[in-house]
């Protein structure tokens, strides 16, 4: 980050850099119709700008291949899970959901897993930023028994998402080269969604591409920025705050469709976007 932000403000500003990135790529992502186009496009730019970046960043450490690849695997699940989410339900209620049951998750393996110490101050910052994130979730009202296997599917993104979040902040420190490791981890995984997509659709995927080849591959850059300047931030913080701080995407992306798109906002989506918000100054309040 750059050296003229003040003591102590890179990390936060590197994670709300992320999070502003990270919406706006879902909202790319969210205007293409065939999910399974739009993801493949997406891994297709990590695996390209990927196989550019190993070539010119220092290899990591071996202490880190493990971390790199179980997160690699965990990123591919979290996908495929996310898509299936949105396959079954609407994006708006998805994406929070699936986005906002990973900082608590993310806290407490922060302090039984890996022992990471979390003041009462940052607990409370990351239950209020769930909180708010969830009011953001069902603003729209309490869904239907039809709907529980998209909030399955949206769960066990949210679920895995913290499972990586928790294996990029541990093995990050393993590998002595932050870039090396983003570059890597987005290598290890971006092959593998295409060549699913591939082997399910044939020779007719190619055709599929083109449309939307543009805003996908763009898209897929833009994510690829968003997650290496939270790995970085990992490198460089506290992992619940960073995971808390990261979440706040959905109040931008529901900033996005409302300016843009010009879907309602709701006194409720407002009065959960301000509760994420007040988590956001806890946490900033909080943390040394």
């Amino acid at each position: 980050m750059p050296s003229f932000l003040p003591p102590g403000s890179a990390v936060p500003a590197a994670v709300l850099c992320a999070a502003v990135l990270h919406a706006l790529w879902n909202a790319m992502a969210h205007r293409i119709p065939d999910k399974l186009v739009g993801f493949t496009l997406i891994n297709l730019a990590y695996t390209g700008c990927a196989a550019v970046m190993v070539c010119l960043v220092p290899l990591p450490e071996a202490g880190a291949w493990p971390f790199i690849l179980v997160s690699a695997a965990l990123e591919v699940l979290s996908q495929l899970f996310l898509l299936r989410a949105y396959q079954l339900g609407d994006f708006g209620q998805m994406y929070p959901i699936a986005r906002g049951t990973a900082p608590l998750l993310v806290a407490v393996a922060s302090v039984t897993l890996l022992g990471r110490p979390v003041s009462a101050a940052e607990m409370a910052g990351v239950l209020v930023i769930s909180t708010g994130l969830a009011g953001l979730a069902f603003a729209d009202g309490w869904p239907g028994r039809a709907q529980l296997p998209a909030l399955a599917a949206a769960v066990a993104t949210g679920t895995v998402i913290a499972a990586y979040t928790v294996v990029d902040g541990t093995g990050v420190h393993h590998s002595r080269t932050v870039i090396g490791y983003i570059a890597w981890l987005f290598l290890c995984q971006g092959p593998v969604l295409p060549l699913l997509a591939l082997a399910r659709r044939g020779r007719p995927l190619l055709a599929q591409l083109k449309p939307v080849r543009g805003i996908g591959l763009t898209g897929g850059v833009i994510s690829l920025t968003a997650y290496g300047l939270v790995i970085w931030a990992q490198a460089h913080g506290d992992l619940a705050t960073i995971a808390a701080l990261r979440e706040t995407s959905i109040l931008i992306a529901a900033l996005i469709a409302t300016l843009l798109f010009r879907e309602r906002f709701g006194r409720l989506r407002l009065t959960a976007g301000a509760a994420v918000l007040a988590g956001i100054v806890v946490l900033e309040l909080a943390h040394p």
